[in-house]
């Protein structure tokens, strides 16, 4: 009886790791920042550093979001800075649509609070290997924006499938 038991311990530990193999995480990146207050200013930049080991590889990026339902817009504007030593800076305007014309918003809700994960830049080459900074900021008329909780980047490589 001691036997099966182990058994079927030992299949479970074996079924847990190959579940946690299939979970594994492929982003070089993806990190939020906590806006204070919910309240996000036109001084309140958030950095975010990425490490490119290989630049041969193409890298698809993300725009973070978490908002609440009493967020006033159907979208929001950003302004997102690609700094690197020796590299020329690159400044975006981007508009990311966060609601249907009726009001629904489009990104994942969970109680009062709408998760988004916006792709700014897909199948990108970045011009070396090296530390890049990110730099998003806010880029509406609000000053602060309300209702933001927190905002970041998710940057990960494009499979080769």
């Amino acid at each position: 009886m001691q036997n099966k038991g182990w058994r079927l311990y030992a299949v479970l530990i074996v079924l847990i790791l190959s579940g946690l193999q299939g979970c594994e995480e492929n982003a070089v990146v993806d990190v939020n920042t906590s806006i204070e207050n919910g309240s996000w200013g036109y001084d309140k930049k958030i950095n975010v550093p990425v490490q490119i080991t290989d630049a041969s590889k193409l890298y698809n990026l993300y725009f973070n979001l978490r908002h609440t339902s009493q967020y006033q817009y159907s979208n929001i504007f950003v302004l997102i800075h690609q700094k690197a030593k020796g590299v020329k800076t690159i400044t975006e305007r981007r508009e990311f649509k966060l609601a249907y014309p009726d009001g629904e918003w489009l990104g994942s809700g969970t109680g009062n609070f709408y998760s988004y994960q916006l792709l700014f830049r897909k199948d990108y080459k970045f011009p070396s290997a090296g530390t890049y900074t990110f730099e998003i900021e806010q880029n509406m008329r609000d000053n602060p924006l309300k209702e933001v909780i927190d905002v970041g980047l998710r940057v990960e490589p494009v499979s080769a499938n």
